[in-house]
């Protein structure tokens, strides 16, 4: 427990800024932990392109319209959700608080944001839906190479309660993070990120000798089932075979992997190019969307990842034509920083400035946002 968790008083000075959350969360963490939520692939080059892609357009506020009352909800998959966005599938959440992903999960839960549970959580699965009992929760695959196991966790995700599954694509191998190699720091070489894989019992009938008496072996093993080097479009559509449901398929940037994602079972997209972290010198997802909305059509729900920081980034997305966006790094810095409280303070924020943002620009709803809000410039 730390400094916020004990102190009421020390509730009020909560940081506000993304870039505030970050420091706090730089001062508390040892160079390890926040050098792997920091850091991004190669010289940073892409996660400096998600933010700077936001600079490209400026926002055209509207005057004389009555913004008395202001809705912020929107529809996926028949669902309606409070706000626009959902709180992205970060792993290893231990390495930032002991409680890993139980924290953002009750959060998520009383606040009603959907909460999208990561495939290398510490916790498993099953501890985080009894936390967040009816609240909406997807689940995050990173597709396992032994379809047997990928079959037990898309049947454990759907008996725990997961109305979706988000299945990535963009880190079937690992980037070039040079933070972490200099750092000489992968989380999962300790046991964190490890709690689907270690309570799974097909993946427990692969080991000679259970994790709790040969943690080494077990972590390797399921790292090389992550390592799926060989994951096709025949593969997802396999994936689609094992569960009736919706899938959305994260990790693309490019508009005809849009399409063919839908022609082989999709019935989400998420824009992403994994907060930066994959592919260094990559194209900004907010640059990518546009394209991809064309490509799609409208047939499925499109959700924008990587680089949301603030209100104003959450508008820009929707009037590019995202249904919705993940946030990552905010969250996961404030519950370094912060626990309970962090995670919470940041969401009440974020919706609060979301919902300023749209009544300043001249809308009342989410639904009036379209292209019209933005202009574009040169930067």
């Amino acid at each position: 427990m730390n400094y916020y968790e004990k102190s009421d008083l020390a509730i009020r000075h909560l940081p506000v800024a993304f870039h505030e959350w970050e420091e706090k969360a730089r001062h508390i963490l040892a160079a390890g932990p926040f050098g792997y939520v920091h850091g991004g692939a190669g010289a940073g080059d892409t996660m400096l392109a998600n933010r700077k892609a936001f600079d490209k357009y400026r926002i055209r506020p509207r005057i004389c319209c009555d913004i008395s009352t202001r809705d912020l909800t929107i529809e996926i998959f028949g669902r309606k959700f409070p706000v626009p966005f959902l709180l992205a599938p970060i792993g290893v959440n231990s390495i930032l608080h002991p409680e890993g992903e139980i924290i953002p999960a009750k959060v998520c839960a009383d606040a009603g944001v959907p909460y999208v549970l990561s495939n290398v959580s510490s916790r498993s699965m099953e501890e985080v839906a009894d936390v967040m009992k009816d609240a909406v929760r997807w689940f995050q695959l990173y597709p396992p190479k032994d379809l047997e196991l990928t079959r037990s966790f898309l049947d454990r995700a759907k008996k725990a309660g997961y109305s979706a599954i988000v299945v990535t694509v963009d880190s079937t191998m690992l980037g070039w993070r040079e933070t972490d190699l200099r750092n000489a720091y992968l989380p999962f070489l300790e046991g964190h990120g490890m709690g689907n894989y270690f309570s799974d019992p097909v993946f427990r009938s692969k080991l000679e000798q259970p994790p709790e008496k040969d943690k080494k072996t077990a972590v390797l093993k399921a790292l090389s089932e992550g390592n799926n080097t060989c994951f096709t479009w025949e593969h997802f559509a396999e994936i689609r075979k094992l569960t009736d449901l919706p899938l959305l398929l994260k990790g693309m940037t490019h508009p005809h992997d849009a399409r063919l994602a839908i022609e082989h079972g999709a019935n989400g997209i998420i824009v992403s190019n994994h907060g930066g972290r994959q592919l260094d010198g990559a194209i900004a997802t907010l640059e990518a969307l546009p394209e991809i909305v064309d490509a799609v059509g409208g047939d499925v729900p499109i959700v924008m990842d990587s680089g949301i920081r603030r209100g104003a980034d959450i508008l820009k997305a929707l009037a590019l034509g995202a249904t919705a966006v993940l946030v990552g790094r905010p969250y996961a810095y404030a519950l370094a920083a912060a626990g309970h409280i962090g995670v919470k303070s940041v969401i009440e924020n974020l919706v609060a400035e979301t919902e300023f943002q749209l009544a300043i620009s001249g809308r009342s709803s989410l639904q009036q946002i379209d292209s019209s809000l933005l202009t574009e410039i040169e930067v």
